[in-house]
């Protein structure tokens, strides 16, 4: 179901209109280079989108190159002081079990806060692709999915969703009029399910995201509102640099989820983990439909697996690099974060 804006009437356009009161941030947690793979676990079952792909142990990984440290393993400029290395196999021809990759979820859990990730490379849009930076709780979905960054195949634009059990719609209120709302009903169900925004900014996923050395990922959940900022590299914001973000300043996000009558986010979102992977084919990037849509995609191949498993050299740009997540809660919630355990989910989109 798509909401039109206008139907928002005129309350929407008072909240529009009110100003918006500072949060006051203090950091909980820092992902980096220090102790990113020690603060993740390796997710390694079989691929719950059914992917055309093989989750490695950290072992694993080490021993094949597909993750690491510092700069050496990228090749983007945007890193600073080191940065967390997240490749894919882009050598083996027809692998049996599927491409090789990594999957990393973080043993620590949140309910609400601010989630400040730089971002200094992204797997490009490439062909067969499936990447995606985001958020999930135990239980899938009754305790929710934030996906962040996502995005298929060639595909220019990030998809900002979020997936909950029954009984959450949102409308994107206070999102820039670019921002397209594609569902308003969150409840999962499907690989397509899920309330989803699909942005219009090309420099925010893939090759454009690369383009510009990458930048800075902002979430902010509360009981109110999800929302999603990003921020090129050359524009973040002085008091994100400075350590102390205020969210109130900066401007429209790039996706806004209004919860309220429609959605009682603290029913629905609670105790979610972060992850990071890159899968191939699967639900998404290798629905028949999908591929057959991508002009560029379905000219080289039949079929998605056919062409992941076909030309592994395509593939040597779909990594991530990243140079620190910070996690910071309003010191009031008293919120520190909570281990969790990954529960594989059925889809994700």
């Amino acid at each position: 179901m798509h909401v039109s804006r206008l139907a928002l009437g005129l309350g929407a356009a008072a909240l529009l209109a009110a100003p918006a009161q500072a949060q006051v941030y203090a950091l909980n947690t820092t992902y980096d280079m220090t102790n990113f793979f020690t603060s993740f676990d390796f997710f390694t079952e079989k691929d719950p989108t059914r992917g055309f792909v093989e989750y490695v142990d950290r072992g694993t990984a080490q021993l094949q190159g597909l993750v690491g440290y510092g700069q050496s393993y990228g090749q983007s400029n945007g890193s600073t002081n080191g940065s967390i290395f997240m490749g894919v196999d882009y050598k083996t021809p027809n692998p049996p079990n599927g491409r090789r990759s990594v999957r990393v979820t973080s043993r620590q859990s949140f309910t609400h806060g601010l989630f400040v990730a730089d971002i200094a490379h992204m797997p490009g849009s490439i062909c067969g692709v499936w990447p995606a930076f985001w958020m999930f709780g135990p239980n899938w979905p009754a305790s929710g999915e934030i996906d962040i960054i996502e995005g298929v195949n060639t595909q220019a634009t990030s998809a900002v969703t979020l997936h909950t059990g029954p009984g959450c719609s949102m409308n994107n209120t206070g999102a820039r009029a670019s921002t397209m709302l594609k569902s308003a009903d969150c409840g999962g169900g499907s690989a397509s399910g899920g309330c989803g925004q699909q942005t219009a900014d090309v420099q925010n996923y893939g090759d454009g995201f690369n383009a510009v050395r990458g930048g800075v990922y902002a979430t902010e959940w509360t009981s109110d509102h999800i929302a999603v900022w990003f921020f090129q590299r050359a524009a973040i914001p002085r008091d994100i640099a400075s350590g102390r973000p205020n969210p109130a300043s900066w401007g429209q996000p790039l996706a806004r989820f209004l919860g309220g009558r429609g959605c009682d986010i603290d029913s629905h979102f609670v105790n979610n983990q972060l992850v990071f992977d890159t899968t191939f084919c699967g639900d998404w990037a290798g629905n028949p439909s999908v591929w057959a849509s991508d002009a560029t995609c379905s000219a080289k191949a039949a079929t998605c697996n056919d062409y992941v498993a076909n030309n592994p050299a395509d593939f040597k740009n779909a990594f991530w690099e990243i140079n620190s997540i910070k996690v910071y809660q309003q010191p009031a919630a008293g919120n520190k974060g909570k281990v969790g355990t990954v529960v594989p989910k059925p889809w994700r989109a």
